[in-house]
C-alpha cells in the first residue's frame, strides 16, 4: 500500500534513503557509461560477427543489465514516484501485481538470478575450451552449477513470496520498501555462489599453468599463451569483484549494521556492495566475452606477420586453435 506522511520522524529514513541513491545513481551510470564506451568493439566483435552462443549470452547480459540499472533507478531515487493511480486503495498483497514496487522488485530479482545463470553459461563455456572440450569437465561443472542455481532459485522465489512492499511518499519523496527476513538463506546464497566462483578460478588458473608449461617446446606455443593469457587476465578481474562483494557479504554478517539501518556508514557501505554487484555483472561478466573477441579480432589482422601457420584463436563456444588453413 501507498503511506502518506509528513511527520518529521520519518526524517532519517528520507535521509538514508537519499544517500542510497546515491550510489544507485552512480553505479547504474557506471554501467552505461561502460556500454558507450565499449560500443565500438560491440558492433565490430559481436554484432557484425557470425552469431554463436557466446553471441546471445553477451547481449542478453549487457542489454539486461542496462534495464536493470533503470530499473535500480526507478526504485531507489526518491524524487520518482512509483505511486499507481489505477490501484485500489488497498493494494498491499505481496501478489497484487497492480503495485508498482512490487513488480519492479519482483522483475529486479528475477532478472539478476537470470544473469547469474548467463554468466554461469560463460564460465562453464571458458572452461570447457580450456580443458580442450573435456566431456568430464563440463558435466563436473554443470552439476555444481545447476545445484548452486537451482538453490538460488528457490531462495529468490521464497524472498519474494515472504517479502513485504510498500511505497512511502514521505515529504515530498518517495521510498519503495521491501520487508523481509530471510537473511540465513541469503548468507547460504552467497556462500555457494563464492564457493563456485572460487572453484571455476581455480580451474582456470591451474589449466593456464599446465599449458604454459606444456607449450614452452612448441612453436606457436607464444600465441596459445597470449591467449590463454587474455582468458585468465579476464578471470582474475572478474574473480577480484567476486571476492570483493564477498568480503563486503561476509563484513555484514559479523557487524551491528543491521542494529541501525539508517547510519551514514550503514548506507554507505551498502551504497558500495551494490556498485560492486553491478560492476561484477553488468560491466566484467560481459567483458569476459568482449575481451577475447578483442584479442581474437587483433590476431586476425596480425595475418601471416605472426610467423606461423595457425590460422585462428577464435571464442565463439569453444577457443579454437587450429595449424591448418582450412578453418
Amino acid at each position: 500500500m501507498t503511506l502518506v506522511s509528513y511527520n518529521p520522524s520519518w526524517w532519517p529514513s528520507i535521509y538514508s534513503y537519499r544517500i542510497s541513491s546515491y550510489f544507485v545513481v552512480a553505479g547504474s551510470a557506471g554501467v552505461m557509461y561502460d556500454w558507450v564506451l565499449t560500443f565500438g568493439q560491440e558492433v565490430e566483435l559481436v554484432w557484425r560477427q557470425h552469431w554463436s552462443l557466446m553471441t546471445v549470452l553477451y547481449l542478453s547480459v549487457r542489454y539486461l543489465g542496462i534495464s536493470y540499472a533503470v530499473i535500480n533507478m526507478l526504485i531507489w531515487v526518491p524524487t520518482i514516484s512509483m505511486t499507481d493511480t489505477d490501484c485500489r486503495p488497498s493494494c498491499q498483497s505481496n501478489f497484487d501485481n497492480c503495485h508498482s514496487c512490487f513488480i519492479l522488485n519482483f522483475a529486479e530479482n528475477w532478472m539478476g538470478v537470470v544473469v547469474y545463470v548467463m554468466l554461469g553459461v560463460i564460465l562453464i563455456a571458458r572452461l570447457h575450451a580450456m580443458y580442450q572440450q573435456s566431456r568430464k569437465v563440463m558435466i563436473f561443472l554443470i552439476v555444481i552449477f545447476l545445484a548452486v542455481d537451482i538453490f538460488d532459485g528457490v531462495v529468490v522465489a521464497i524472498s519474494v513470496r515472504n517479502s513485504s512492499w510498500e511505497e512511502l511518499i514521505l515529504s515530498g519523496t518517495s521510498q519503495c520498501t521491501v520487508g523481509s527476513d530471510d537473511l540465513f538463506l541469503h548468507s547460504i546464497t552467497w556462500i555457494l555462489t563464492t564457493v563456485w566462483e572460487a572453484l571455476a578460478f581455480f580451474l582456470t588458473v591451474w589449466i593456464a599453468i599446465k599449458h604454459f608449461r606444456e607449450l614452452r617446446q612448441h612453436s606457436a606455443g607464444g600465441i596459445i599463451r597470449d591467449c590463454f593469457a587474455v582468458l585468465v587476465e579476464t578471470h582474475i578481474v572478474y574473480f577480484a569483484s567476486v571476492v570483493v562483494v564477498s568480503c563486503f557479504d561476509l563484513g555484514y554478517l559479523f557487524s551491528t549494521m543491521s542494529a541501525d539501518t539508517f547510519a551514514l556508514g550503514t548506507q554507505i557501505y551498502f551504497g558500495l556492495l551494490d556498485i560492486f554487484q553491478l560492476v561484477r555483472m553488468f560491466i566484467l561478466g560481459p567483458r569476459l566475452i568482449l575481451g577475447v573477441r578483442e584479442y581474437q579480432a587483433k590476431f586476425a589482422m596480425a595475418g601471416p606477420d605472426t610467423g606461423t601457420d595457425m590460422t585462428s584463436v577464435a571464442f565463439q563456444e569453444r577457443v579454437h586453435v587450429s595449424t591448418s588453413s582450412t578453418v
